[in-house]
């Protein structure tokens, strides 16, 4: 149960935050909107105010906003052309389109706000848990329940700062200040180089000196100003992250297995509903960050499809015909159609056991 509510408390929400970018800033314009649905297919219910029919429809895997127009071949009586999204410039069509995708990365940002803001800001102490054997750190004599409390004189508060530095320094000596129960003491050391592998399973070259964290968590308290910067900060380095592994998908890098559909969803969902709150709204803070970016590809159909269409424009000067764009987006209905079998494929798999294994939290 609590894997089928929050699969669609997720689902739901983030459709009415895509959907409505697209809405509110149509409105803003003057366009009219005939249409707000969660959902496609027959309608269920609703209601209609201000001439927009806001509605559930049958299939709630999705959902759109109809306006006056759409179509640039569309006949409509001339009092309503006005208000018609065709008749307008290429820019407000443009900022309809992306405001989607925009609204998508602004709710991410809200919820990493509020999290910063009301549970504070986690961070990882530079507390040592593991030295490994015959290692630098082995070698100078470091140990376990060491905390660093400087690279190269410069302080150290956290053990993202330690991995940071230690990689930067590129297997040149660095100097440590190691404070252990009470006393700091200098240890100067080579870090080593090392092959390992990264988060998309890519080896590469890093400097390390043979030690883990800890793992002990200290929570800053953070005043709003700080906050709305560490979540624009969270933000920005998660687009970059899912724009990185969009990249290294299309490079065969990241395998096409590893891809998910909505089952797949709904299990991640149950899984971080199971573990708090907070564990769901920062799944729907990634997830959305997922959905805006995907929606911004240039494939037709897609919200990325549309603003290629209006660059075409306004490089060319005109819009493309009618049979150009038909004919794009047939291609671009085949393109989502055959990414929606191999998801759901890959989500059958998953649940054969047969495919690659669900991604852990």
């Amino acid at each position: 149960m609590t894997t089928i509510w929050s699969f669609l408390l997720v689902l739901s929400g983030l459709i009415l935050v895509h959907e409505f970018g697209h809405f509110i800033v149509a409105r803003f314009f003057g366009i009219r909107v005939l249409k707000f649905s969660l959902g496609f297919g027959p309608r269920v219910c609703g209601f209609v105010r201000g001439g927009t029919d806001y509605c559930i429809s049958a299939f709630p895997l999705g959902g759109f906003v109809k306006m006056l127009g759409e179509k640039p071949d569309e006949v409509l009586p001339a009092a309503d052309v006005p208000f018609s999204f065709s008749s307008r410039p290429a820019w407000q069509r443009a900022s309809v389109v992306v405001a989607g995708p925009a609204f998508n990365f602004v709710f991410a940002w809200l919820v990493f706000f509020v999290i910063f803001l009301s549970f504070g800001n986690p961070v990882m102490l530079p507390d040592i848990g593991e030295v490994q054997p015959e290692t630098p750190a082995d070698r100078a004599g470091i140990m376990s329940g060491d905390r660093i409390v400087a690279i190269d004189g410069r302080e150290i508060r956290t053990w993202r700062e330690v991995s940071d530095r230690i990689k930067s320094s590129g297997g040149r000596a660095v100097t440590l200040l190691i404070e252990r129960g009470g006393k700091i003491t200098e240890v100067r050391l080579v870090p080593e180089l090392k092959k390992l592998k990264n988060i998309f399973g890519e080896e590469e070259e890093v400097s390390v000196i043979g030690v883990t964290a800890a793992g002990n968590l200290k929570v800053e308290k953070l005043n709003p100003l700080v906050a709305i910067g560490k979540a624009f900060v969270r933000t920005w380095e998660l687009i970059a992250l899912t724009a990185e592994g969009f990249l290294k998908i299309i490079q065969s890098v990241v395998p096409l297995s590893t891809l998910g559909g909505p089952i797949m969803i709904a299990q991640m969902a149950g899984q971080q509903a199971e573990q708090g709150v907070l564990n769901l709204f920062y799944f729907m803070a990634l997830l959305s960050i997922n959905l805006g970016f995907l929606n911004l590809l240039p494939i037709p159909v897609l919200d990325g499809g549309h603003l290629f269409f209006l660059t075409i424009e306004f490089i060319l000067g005109r819009p493309l015909t009618i049979r150009q764009m038909e004919l794009a987006q047939q291609i671009g209905i085949f393109i989502l159609g055959a990414l929606m079998l191999l998801v759901f494929y890959n989500d059958i798999a998953r649940l054969l056991g047969f495919g690659a294994q669900l991604p852990g939290p």
